[in-house]
Order: structure tokens, then sequence, then C-alpha cells
């Protein structure tokens, strides 16, 4: 399916504010209701959107921590990589797992209650044999801003 530039803007909005109505939706895209329905079914269909959720304030939960940290794997076999990835899936507290290039293996983003949560849940992936070679901890301090949405206009608009 190929997208235009209506097909963009849609997904846009839509990124931006999943809860928008249809009429709303179509104001912002130029369409008339009807046409603007059919498209995001399209879209829907074609698995371009694969869903809508809120977002979270966690700060307003409870303390909480955000650590990324770099996975070097001893081994780098197909099976080796799909081994770990099977495991990290597993962890509720592994919110991002990017396999990457570079002086590691993965990027993980983990968010935990506290900093001894995460301890405790790198020892168990430590002690399990899912291939962890070394890795390194970077603990957010802070986060200026955090978006939710991807540059899409400005990357596949003409």
């Amino acid at each position: 399916m190929k997208l235009d530039r209506i097909d963009i803007h849609i997904l846009d909005e839509l990124q931006k504010n999943g809860r928008i109505t249809n009429v709303e939706l179509s104001e912002l895209v130029h369409l008339s209701p009807s046409p603007c329905l059919m498209r995001v079914k399209k879209l829907q269909k074609a698995g371009y959107i694969t869903g809508y959720g809120a977002q979270i304030d966690i700060e307003k939960l409870g303390p909480s921590i955000t650590v990324f940290t770099e996975v070097t794997l001893r081994n780098h076999r197909l099976a080796d990589f799909d081994r770990f990835q099977r495991a990290a899936a597993k962890v509720d507290e592994i919110i991002e797992c990017h396999l990457i290039s570079g002086g590691y293996d993965y990027l993980l983003k983990f968010v935990t209650g506290s900093i001894g949560d995460y301890q405790r849940l790198m020892e168990q992936l430590s002690d399990t044999e899912i291939g962890i070679d070394k890795y390194f901890s970077f603990i957010v301090m802070k986060s200026p801003f955090v978006k939710h949405h991807l540059p899409l206009t400005s990357m596949f608009n003409d």
C-alpha cells in the first residue's frame, strides 16, 4: 500500500491524539468524515496503525527510575540473539530493547521502582544462561522532554 500526503497527515494526527473524533480528524486533514474514516480503517487493516493507548505520568504514581543498559553477549550466533530477546521480552520492567551496532549488542530501557529493584533484575538476568557477557548501566537523572510521536510529516511528506 502506497501512502499519500493525506495518509501521512492522518497518521501524524492520530499519534498525537488517538482519541480524536473522526469529524475533528477529517477537518484537520481536509477530508469529509466518510472518506477520512475509510482511510483510517484502511490504515488499520494494512497494519500502519497497531493500536491506541494512554500515556501515563509515572511520577504521579510514585517513585521510579529509568535506566538505559548496554548489553554485550558472549556469543553472536543467531540462537544467542534469539535466546536473549525471548528472555528480555518476558521482563515487564524492560520497556524497550534495541539490537544496535557499535561496541555493544543491545540497548535496553528499564523502568523500575528503585535502583535496588533494577540491581536485583540485573542479577537475575546475569545468573540465568541467556548469554550476557557484560553490561553497563546509565541511570536517568532527569528527562527534560520525551516525545511520544514520530516526525512523520518531516520524514515522509514530499
